[in-house]
């Protein structure tokens, strides 16, 4: 049908994420650091997104364009009222707090887990945007093992789709026991990935809805799975799985199956 909806040039964009803020709908996504239209029919071309954009990208335009989904918004805001909600504290009265898009966002309710940073050791193979500016340890005074840990949140319920670390990034998506299980696993697995773990029994969500929001927001080069033997980390496999198909992004992933005394049994 032909309607009034956004149009973003990427020319002017800066990627500062405001536009994608202000889209209550999901309508837009950072992708490759410049803001995008992720989808037609989410964008109900009333236009939050104008007045925050300080470059003035976008603007309106009138052509073919999918149905504004009503449904499809509500569905998609109740998704991600849930995922928010289970961000939060358990047991308490307290808001779940909001997850942070870059570095300087302030976080209203002051909760730390959600603070995107990106790490850097001098052994970090990765290259991540912001690395510039990262926060380097001081060298220890001894030979001692290096964390590999390229980035903050690492939970997958918690880490924002959008975050700038995730830009042309091999990702690794482990089950959180994997690292006490195998004592080499930092050097192994972490090594020159971004890493975002979570047990698929115990957190009881979907992963695959965030994973695939990943996909499509960024440039991902390969996906790594690593899991333990107990049936359980299956999950965990389904959902990269499933989202490699949703995001139509057939890129390079592997499965290692580690055992409980963390030997490799399955590369």
């Amino acid at each position: 049908m032909l309607r009034r909806i956004i149009i973003i040039d990427e020319t002017k964009c800066d990627g500062c994420g405001l536009c994608s803020e202000a889209c209550h709908e999901g309508a837009i996504g950072i992708v490759d650091g410049k803001a995008r239209l992720l989808r037609d029919d989410f964008c109900d071309g009333l236009g939050n997104c104008l007045p925050v954009c300080p470059t003035g990208a976008i603007s309106f335009e009138e052509r073919e364009a999918a149905a504004f989904d009503e449904a499809g918004v509500l569905a998609h805001k109740a998704a991600a009222a849930a995922a928010a909600a289970a961000v939060g504290t358990a047991g308490t009265d307290e808001p779940c707090c909001p997850v942070a898009e870059t570095a300087e966002d302030t976080l209203p309710c002051g909760c730390p887990s959600t603070e995107v940073r990106v790490l850097a050791s001098p052994s970090a193979c990765c290259e991540v945007p912001g690395s510039a500016e990262a926060e380097v340890a001081p060298a220890p005074a001894h030979k001692a093992p290096i964390s590999q840990l390229a980035q903050w949140p690492i939970q997958i319920k918690l880490v924002p789709p959008g975050a700038p670390f995730f830009n042309n990034a091999k990702l690794l998506v482990a089950a959180d026991c994997c690292a006490f299980a195998n004592a080499d696993f930092h050097n192994l697995y972490m090594k020159g990935h971004i890493t975002l773990i979570g047990c698929p029994k115990l957190d009881g969500e979907d992963y695959s809805q965030k994973l695939t929001e990943i996909l499509l927001c960024h440039d991902i080069k390969s996906v790594t799975v690593a899991r333990m033997e107990v049936p359980c980390c299956a999950g965990i496999v389904g959902a990269v799985q499933t989202a490699l198909v949703k995001s139509g992004k057939m890129i390079p992933w592997s499965v290692v199956t580690l055992a409980t005394n963390g030997q490799v049994i399955e590369n």
